[in-house]
């Protein structure tokens, strides 16, 4: 199996079954590898752990690039892409957050991961915050607000499953970018 088939069957399983305390040898059996492919592919279970991480931020860049083509007003492409992300998030919120700890202690695994937890962010949400129309020198610091009071959130829906609550914080959020 190539790697990303690996990371491909990674993610469907950790999406299946959630993230848990799942073994490398578990992992690998549920999508018909052995523990030593996944080893050699991301080194370690906290190295294919990262990766998975990553593929699924990447999946959420592509679908707010997806609903921004789109024709639809501005307020339900948001609102489609916030009642998204929180559904994934419900599945792997806990290894996002758990990672992004990772991450700050700089621990090798998360190298790779730790790049793409806010840089690559910026570029397209800053694009969406000037089609929203706010001045094009304030849309960088209106996107990372935007970045991190989401993922603020959504750590608040993981503690306190209070879906409603998060929900109503993001309309208001949403009101914020909309000059």
């Amino acid at each position: 199996m190539s790697r990303e088939s690996l990371l491909d069957g990674a993610v469907e399983h950790f999406a299946k079954n959630g993230i848990g305390d799942a073994s490398l040898r578990s992992i690998a059996a549920s999508i018909g590898t052995s523990h030593r492919m996944l080893i050699y592919h991301f080194g370690s279970r906290e190295g294919l752990l990262a990766e998975v991480v990553r593929t699924v931020e990447a999946q959420q860049r592509d679908l707010l690039a997806m609903l921004s083509e789109k024709d639809l007003p501005l307020a339900e492409q948001a609102e489609q892409f916030w009642r998204l992300v929180t559904e994934a998030a419900l599945i792997y919120g806990p290894l996002f957050f758990e990672l992004s700890a990772h991450a700050m202690q700089d621990l090798p695994h998360t190298e790779a991961l730790k790049a793409d937890l806010i840089n690559v962010w910026l570029p397209p949400l800053i694009d969406l915050c000037i089609r929203a129309g706010l001045p094009p020198d304030e849309a960088p610091a209106y996107a990372r607000l935007g970045l991190a009071a989401s993922r603020g959130l959504l750590f608040d829906l993981l503690l306190t499953g209070d879906r409603a609550g998060v929900d109503a914080a993001s309309d208001l959020l949403n009101k914020l970018f909309t000059p």
